[in-house]
C-alpha cells in the first residue's frame, strides 16, 4: 500500500527547504523548552510527537522529485 505523505496543496507550500527546517527546527525549540523548564508532560508529548511526525512528514516521506501537474506546457 503506497500512502501519500501530504496532499498536493501541502507539498507545494512546503516545497522549499528552508520552510521545511524551520517549521521542524521551531518545534525542536519548544520542546526543549518544554523539557527543560516547563516539564509539563502533556506539552512535551505534544510537542515531541509533532516534532518526530515533521522529520517523518517533511525529511523522510517528502516527495523527492518535481511536483506533478506543474510541467511545462508544450510548445506546438
Amino acid at each position: 500500500m503506497h500512502m501519500k505523505p501530504l496532499n498536493e496543496r501541502d507539498a507545494q507550500f512546503f516545497r522549499p527547504l528552508w520552510l521545511r527546517v524551520l517549521v521542524t527546527a521551531g518545534l525542536a525549540v519548544w520542546f526543549g523548552l518544554e523539557a527543560f523548564f516547563s516539564h509539563d508532560q502533556l506539552w512535551m508529548t505534544v510537542t515531541g510527537l509533532s516534532f518526530v511526525y515533521a522529520v517523518w512528514a517533511f525529511f523522510i516521506r517528502f516527495p523527492k522529485g518535481p511536483p506533478t501537474g506543474t510541467e511545462p506546457p508544450k510548445q506546438p
